[in-house]
């Protein structure tokens, strides 16, 4: 299958998954091992997961406008952006320490993200069935303590399988947010997180950017962000009408297929 075909069909896989309940790391590592696609340092899931940040930031480039525009004159939107700070600071912290531990050990165990993926979509079912009455209608009015539960549940994406996505937005339920309002909380959240981990990660990888692959990066870039601005809109309805179990029941599966294809093939 040639080179640009594969970056434009990670990149659509990545653009699809990130802002998902699934964990688009997971797709991707296993979207890699069944394409046979080399990524040498990882540059090119660096760069393209770079495309998904672009792409929620442009959805939400007149929230983002208003927020910064009114962090000297608006309450509300210095509490919003002090509870996003507060929700990052977990992660950050407890990347700092065990990220590395994380790269190397298990990023790649597709045990781990097979349990992942089934524990995952059977933690959200039970906090769909069974998660506290929504007091937290508006995500920009997320109270604090509860933005800090729910950065304290985005620790948890450092597991491949766990889904950053799928830890903010079943962590915004348990906390009392509205699915809509935890969805949105989410996205907001992952403009910091994503944007981090981009640096941090382009640093490690930056020598393995060269002009050889300059164009495969590019396709999956592109195809990341377009399919990121496809994918958020229809998902924020749809979560409305049918919640996160469909998501539940699609990592369970997906994990115990995981499974069979480890033990068996």
């Amino acid at each position: 299958m040639p080179a640009l075909f594969q970056a434009a069909l990670l990149g659509v896989v990545q653009g699809l998954t990130e802002f998902l309940p699934v964990s688009s790391t997971a797709h991707l590592l296993i979207g890699e091992r069944l394409l046979g696609y080399s990524d040498p340092g990882e540059v090119f899931t660096v760069m393209i997961q770079f495309g998904s940040i672009l792409a929620v930031m442009w959805l939400y480039r007149s929230q983002i406008a208003r927020l910064v525009g009114g962090l000297l004159s608006d309450a509300d939107a210095r509490h919003f952006a002090i509870a996003i700070v507060v929700a990052f600071l977990p992660l950050a912290v407890v990347g700092a320490v065990f990220g590395d531990y994380v790269r190397t050990v298990i990023y790649e165990n597709f045990d781990v993200i097979a349990l992942a993926f089934v524990i995952g979509g059977i933690v959200m079912l039970i906090v769909e069935r069974f998660r506290p009455r929504p007091v937290v209608g508006d995500a920009e009015r997320t109270p604090f303590p509860r933005a800090f539960g729910i950065g304290v549940c985005q620790t948890l994406a450092l597991i491949p399988g766990v889904s950053r996505s799928g830890a903010t937005i079943v962590g915004g339920m348990a906390m009392g947010l509205e699915r809509a309002a935890a969805a949105e909380f989410s996205f907001f959240l992952a403009m910091p997180t994503m944007a981090g981990v981009f640096a941090h990660d382009f640093l490690k990888a930056r020598h393995h950017l060269t002009s050889a692959r300059a164009l495969e990066i590019t396709v999956g870039f592109i195809a990341a962000f377009l399919a990121s601005v496809v994918v958020v809109r229809p998902f924020l309805a749809f979560v409305r009408r049918a919640g996160f179990a469909p998501f539940a029941w699609y990592r369970i599966v997906i994990g115990l297929a995981l499974f069979a294809a480890l033990k068996f093939l």
